[in-house]
């Protein structure tokens, strides 16, 4: 393709660095070698089958997935070892499942008796689903008490000839909510030791975990001793955000994914901006905590702040609306990227301050 200067780009738009992006990718993967352990990345972040084959070519072992059609996405994409992160248990899903296993591994997630039933009545003992069990870990979303919660689904997977336990796993999403990096490490070890734990119980039981799997953004890089555990599964790392930056974890120099913006109107006392929350995502923290300010960082113009959002328009309140000047292009580091991706259809890719491609959110919409 022809390339062009980003300042031609039409606003609002998905930009992606890809010298950063291939940078953080690199990053994770270093991690998880000094470490001793595998990477299997969220694609929820990016739901992109271009980052996804970056990923995989880097050395990840497999991706992390939220929804069925995101694995659909993957596994037509030619990844060969998805997990399904979350509890499905419908039959429609189930048939897809189902599907999908012509063309992958698929690993679902089980963190209940009663899903386990569902899951084991559909499959055949034929050919049984591998299952890893979902461990709370203190975010308190989905997942069964360590320990004793963990031997007591294992046993009844068990009892299951249509399922095959493989392995366990956590997110402990809580570190979103910590106040100081101190804190990101307290959390990171108890992940840690939870899952070491409890699978040596199922283990000293007969019941062998051959998967232990830990992982979230912010502890990624600050696990302690690693022993006992075999894979890593960050997501957000692969772009970062201004919820990491303000964590602590990643410096605004390291967020790959921007929203490219025009200044659309000054008024007296305002600037107005053509990205609202249908660009920008309306998040301001995550899990509890508030760590960023305003609606995205402009890296333009960093003492200005993006204080209010309506589905189209961003709003700057200042007095100083010289400042800017109308028409110009304003990129904006989103607070939480993740939304932000599901709401554009492509990612306009640059490198050295020129577009040199465009990739599409392969996996937009995709929410069953």
């Amino acid at each position: 393709m022809t390339q062009k200067d980003l300042e031609t780009v039409v606003t609002p738009s998905l930009l992606l660095d890809l010298d950063q992006l291939e940078k953080n990718i690199q990053d994770i993967m270093e991690v998880a070698n000094s470490y001793g352990v595998h990477y299997r990345p969220h694609v929820k972040t990016h739901k992109s089958v271009e980052i996804a084959r970056r990923q995989i070519k880097a050395g990840a072992i497999g991706l992390t997935v939220a929804k069925v059609g995101e694995a659909e996405v993957m596994a037509d994409a030619g990844v060969k070892d998805i997990l399904i992160a979350f509890p499905i248990s419908d039959t429609q899903h189930l048939e897809r499942i189902q599907a999908l296993r012509g063309k992958t591994k698929i690993t679902l997630m089980i963190d209940s008796v009663e899903q386990a039933d569902k899951v084991g009545e559909f499959f055949d003992k034929e050919n049984p689903l591998p299952v890893w069990i979902k461990v709370n870990s203190g975010l308190n979303r989905c997942g069964v008490e360590p320990n004793e919660g963990v031997l007591e689904l294992a046993k009844h997977i068990q009892a299951w000839a249509s399922l095959k336990l493989e392995g366990i796993f956590t997110h402990a999403g809580q570190t979103y909510g910590a106040k100081s990096k101190a804190e990101i490490e307290k959390i990171a070890a108890e992940e840690v030791r939870i899952i070491k734990d409890s699978a040596a119980l199922c283990e000293s039981q007969g019941i062998s975990i051959e998967h232990r799997s830990v992982g979230s953004t912010p502890a990624v890089k600050l696990y302690p001793n690693m022993d006992g555990i075999t894979e890593i599964r960050p997501g957000n790392a692969v772009f970062y955000d201004m919820v990491q930056v303000g964590l602590g974890v990643a410096e605004k120099e390291q967020c790959a994914l921007t929203v490219l913006s025009s200044v659309a109107s000054i008024q007296t006392g305002r600037i107005v901006l053509d990205a609202g929350s249908k660009a920008l995502a309306l998040d301001k923290g995550a899990h509890g905590n508030d760590v960023v300010k305003g609606h995205g960082h402009i890296r333009e113009h960093e003492d200005l702040v993006i204080e209010s959002l309506s589905e189209e328009h961003g709003v700057i309140p200042t007095e100083r609306t010289g400042e800017v000047t109308f028409g110009e292009k304003l990129t904006i580091i989103p607070n939480h990227a993740c939304p932000v991706v599901n709401l554009f259809d492509y990612y306009t890719v640059h490198k050295d301050g020129k577009v040199i491609d465009y990739w599409s959110v392969s996996a937009r919409g995709k929410n069953s």
